[in-house]
């Protein structure tokens, strides 16, 4: 028995709940009689909606078909091998649910070194071999496809990408010495570092090919036999592969340092996967392959055992599983059917709402507003952004005319909504304001339309208190921009039925949100934590510490941008009003800052100008600072704002504002964009002992976001 195969079978043993892929090789004649071909078809026996994943049982099985075909390669059997998937699914990588059960070095060794042992075989056979990229592939399905000769893609390919870095890892079987070599460095940063830490991005079919990834491309409809046609006059020299030349001079180096430097942007040297995949990418330079796979297991078992990589993987955990089937959410079946929408107000967030609910609802949406011009511009906004939506291609015209079709505007509140089945308001964050419009609404709605509010911070229950049916009225706070931040704050006020909140789940996942239970506590998450997140931050500067010092504080942690940047997204003065809304309800932990005020009053927009393109200072807000003359460092800054986080964070559990630690994390991550690497948060502040100095235990049992015991 070969070690590699020894290897696998260990794994295996550590990992019994692996979902097996097999690797199943059958022969074929290829067209223009070039030849017997063995074609091996990588299949876990579900369909596309569970993808294909290498476990170690699967590598064995990837390397037992392996076996086969280098037997009959080396017999003179056969002429070529090719590799491809099932039904729209190539593979999409290792199988991460066995990555978390690791807890030994050595064991995550061997995770690295089985890959590499196995997908370096295919290079290595007496005959050329094809990976025919049929359907998505990611990570591992990306790079047992690198160690082949020759790869074709669909153009129907929706998703091919290295992800790993988004995770906390580098690809590991491969990727990362592979790919400089195919495409040059500069393309390979794009791919392996820039992809990941833009959000995941994906590839299409098309991109993979003029990367110089694939060297062909086919229809989806055969593209199969259109792949056989080509490897047939491939194999038979009537088509030649001309790939471009690798500089590997200062271009290499140039890119490697792009790759620093938009690392560096990302995650501020807080996480450690990119820098490493980055050093193997510098490394592969001199074209030495068994180098450059070793400094990949090693990097590998690293980052598996590290913080970072437990935390990214409960990030993607919550998101793609904890985000799907909400916690505390009613049954389903008490759902009702919601055939049309009506907004009140039509103002850029309500025009937007309305966007939202007309593409993914496709049902009849109405506005209305105090007067005409706002409700005819609000329809214009809609109308517009579909026409976008055309040219870009995202629709064609028949289902653009349909949009626009659907998406209405009317003065009369009773004309708009008599049949609507759900209301929503968007309008000015004042209490009477939206108590005045939830009772004209009542009045005129069926007794089964839900009454739903876009508040931010404001009281569900008391928003609802004076209507005869406060059952039927839920929070529904989305987040800007509605169209890229996937939260849905889904808040029960006292009185809300179950019937009500479950309509409100129903429709959060038609519009494709990942709706989270809260309870109808002020600021309800995200505004909360990054309130007091924020307002540490302000309480520094006011005391005397210097803006720069203070932003320069929580670069560590690697956020998508600065506190003050982030409140010139906000708006200066939303982060007061819901400073002050949190000032009422906890004012010894929520001040409200005097600076604040002054800035806002002002009328500027942020604390930012951007003359020379960065952000600097504006002078008129230095200005206007009042500052103290205590001075912190950056340490002290980081601790004190941790601190407050930590503890507002544990409050919030002790108040059930939601279920579980858990609920935070994936309202931080989908609704402000906090990084996969920290997990949310409660993973990082328990990784640095926060949590402990603050409220005396962990937010995480351990092996949750962590190592095992």
């Amino acid at each position: 028995m070969s070690t590699t195969a020894e290897l696998l079978k260990g794994a295996a043993e550590l990992f019994p709940g692996e979902v097996v892929t097999s690797a199943h090789v059958r022969h074929l004649d290829l067209p223009q009689g070039a030849g017997r071909f063995a074609l091996i078809t990588l299949d876990n026996g579900f369909d596309h909606t569970k993808p294909t994943t290498f476990g170690p049982a699967s590598l064995a099985n990837l390397n037992a078909a392996i076996d086969q075909v280098e037997k009959e390669a080396a017999d003179g059997e056969i002429v070529g091998v090719g590799i491809t998937g099932k039904p729209f699914i190539f593979a999409v990588g290792a199988d991460l649910k066995g990555v978390e059960l690791l807890t030994r070095h050595e064991d995550a060794l061997a995770i690295g070194k089985g890959g590499h042992d196995v997908f370096k075989r295919l290079s290595g056979l007496a005959v050329p071999t094809f990976a025919y990229y049929n359907g998505a592939a990611m990570g591992g399905g990306v790079e047992v496809g690198l160690h082949c000769t020759y790869r074709t893609v669909s153009k129907a390919l929706p998703a091919f990408s290295l992800p790993e870095v988004f995770l906390g890892l580098v690809p590991g079987w491969g990727g990362c010495v592979l790919l400089p070599n195919l495409i040059g460095a500069d393309r390979a940063v794009s791919v392996i570092i820039e992809n990941s830490l833009n959000q995941n991005k994906q590839l299409k079919g098309a991109q993979v090919h003029e990367l110089g990834i694939a060297d062909a491309i086919f229809e989806g409809a055969d593209f199969l036999e259109q792949s056989l046609i080509w490897t047939a006059s491939v194999l038979r020299g009537e088509t030649e592969v001309v790939r471009a030349e690798v500089d590997r001079g200062e271009a290499w180096d140039q890119a490697v340092q792009r790759g620093r430097a938009i690392a560096d942007g990302k995650v501020h040297g807080a996480a450690p996967a990119a820098y490493r995949a980055l050093d193997i990418i510098a490394a592969a330079k001199n074209g030495d392959l068994r180098q450059g796979f070793d400094a990949e297991d090693q990097a590998l078992a690293d980052l598996i055992m590290g913080g970072e990589l437990r935390s990214g993987i409960y990030s993607f955990n919550l998101v793609q599983k904890r985000g799907k089937r909400p916690a505390g959410a009613p049954d389903k079946s008490l759902a009702r059917p919601v055939t049309k929408v009506g907004v009140v107000g039509a103002g850029l967030m309500a025009s937007q709402l309305a966007l939202l609910f007309a593409r993914r609802l496709e049902v009849p949406v109405v506005l209305t507003d105090i007067d005409q011009e706002r409700v005819d511009k609000g329809v214009g906004y809609v109308h517009g952004e579909i026409d976008k939506l055309l040219l870009k291609g995202r629709v064609n015209q028949d289902k653009a005319n349909r949009l626009k079709g659907l998406v209405t505007g009317v003065l009369d509140k009773a004309a708009a909504f008599g049949d609507a089945d759900f209301v929503i308001e968007a309008v000015f964050e004042e209490m009477g304001v939206k108590q005045k419009v939830f009772a004209e609404v009542e009045a005129v709605v069926p007794e089964h339309a839900i009454l739903a509010t876009n508040t931010s911070s404001l009281s569900v229950t008391e928003m609802a208190s004076q209507l005869k049916h406060p059952e039927r009225v839920v929070g529904f706070h989305f987040f800007n921009p509605v169209a890229i931040l996937p939260l849905l704050e889904i808040v029960r006020g006292e009185k809300t039925d179950d019937a009500s909140l479950a309509t409100a789940f129903g429709v959060a996942k038609k519009l494709k949100k990942t709706g989270v239970l809260v309870k109808d506590a002020p600021a309800f998450v995200v505004n909360r934590i990054l309130t007091r997140f924020m307002g540490e931050i302000q309480n520094v500067i006011d005391e005397g510490t210097p803006v720069e010092t203070a932003e320069k504080a929580i670069e560590p942690l690697g956020l998508p941008m600065s506190p003050l940047v982030l409140l010139e997204l906000v708006g200066p003065a939303i982060g007061l009003h819901v400073s002050e809304t949190l000032h009422g309800a906890f004012p010894e932990r929520f001040k409200v800052s005097e600076n604040l005020a002054a800035v806002v009053k002002a009328g500027k927009r942020g604390f930012y100008v951007y003359d020379s393109g960065k952000p600097e200072l504006d002078p008129e807000v230095a200005a206007l600072l009042k500052q103290g003359d205590v001075v912190l460092t950056e340490q002290q800054v980081r601790d004190r704002v941790l601190d407050a986080v930590a503890q507002e964070i544990g409050l919030m559990l002790e108040e059930g504002v939601v279920a579980e630690a858990q609920d935070i994390d994936l309202c931080l991550i989908t609704g402000a964009g906090w990084p996969f690497h920290l997990g949310g948060i409660t993973p990082y502040l328990d990784r640095e002992g926060v949590s402990e100095r603050v409220n005396g235990k962990k937010f995480l049992a351990q092996g949750v976001a962590s190592v095992p015991a």
